[in-house]
């Protein structure tokens, strides 16, 4: 009797779904602390903030991180088994894919070297001050660099959920003889880059609400799809 999931497709298929499973923990999360938490917090008073802030937040970004870690993993294990299938990064899906790629690699290191290192420093303050202490000083600015980068791994969110899901399901897109594979790799970097480099240095711009956030990313999606449709 031939078992499917023995077989290697079984394999990728059983990789790809914990890598959805994952996915949908971290990416869950993401958008409870950017449509949820966030407009809670702003509304709530000082004492309930401050134990949600030492006793909820730190239990989901638990989940959160390690959402993103796992994500990471599977996805970087899924590569790897198909890369021994055989495939070109200069088809269809290869670009597709790639493009989501890079959005969500960038979106686990925001996770892992921005918003942990910098919430950790928030929790701490609220609990230093709900034991009588004092705030830590660099707590608020701490607060806004993870709630920067947070806003800008909700952008990505958008597009690379886009481009993720269109390399296996938008198979009509085509590739012109004379594409320029280059300039489109240029063009994206530079899109993508400096989105996240105000991601580590800028401001929140049109993101300062939920709603602004999600129509720049829908707005991103849009921008990043045409370029590719544009230049191959």
């Amino acid at each position: 009797m031939n078992i499917a999931l023995l077989s290697s497709e079984g394999f990728l298929f059983v990789l790809r779904w914990f890598h959805v499973f994952f996915g949908i923990i971290w990416i869950g999360h993401l958008y409870y602390f950017n449509f949820v938490q966030g407009k809670f917090f702003a509304e709530t008073d000082a004492s309930t903030k401050s134990n949600a802030i030492q006793k909820l937040v730190p239990e989901a970004l638990w989940w959160f991180r390690w959402g993103a870690m796992f994500t990471i993993i599977t996805g970087l294990l899924l590569i790897t088994g198909r890369a021994h299938q055989g495939f070109d990064f200069a088809s269809p899906w290869g670009i597709l894919i790639s493009t989501g790629m890079v959005l969500g690699t960038l979106m686990f290191l925001n996770v892992w070297l921005i918003i942990w290192p910098n919430q950790k420093v928030v929790i701490a303050s609220a609990t230093q001050a709900a034991k009588g202490g004092s705030p830590l000083p660099e707590a608020a600015a701490c607060a806004a660099k993870a709630g920067l980068a947070s806003r800008h791994n909700t952008l990505f969110s958008i597009p690379m959920l886009f481009f993720m899901t269109s390399a296996n399901h938008l198979t009509n897109l085509s590739i012109a003889p004379d594409a320029n594979f280059g300039v489109l790799i240029a063009v994206l970097a530079v899109i993508i880059g400096a989105l996240q480099f105000n991601a580590m240095k800028g401001k929140l711009g049109p993101m300062t609400s939920v709603k602004g956030v999600i129509h720049m990313g829908f707005v991103l999606t849009l921008v990043l799809y045409a370029a590719i449709e544009i230049l191959v």
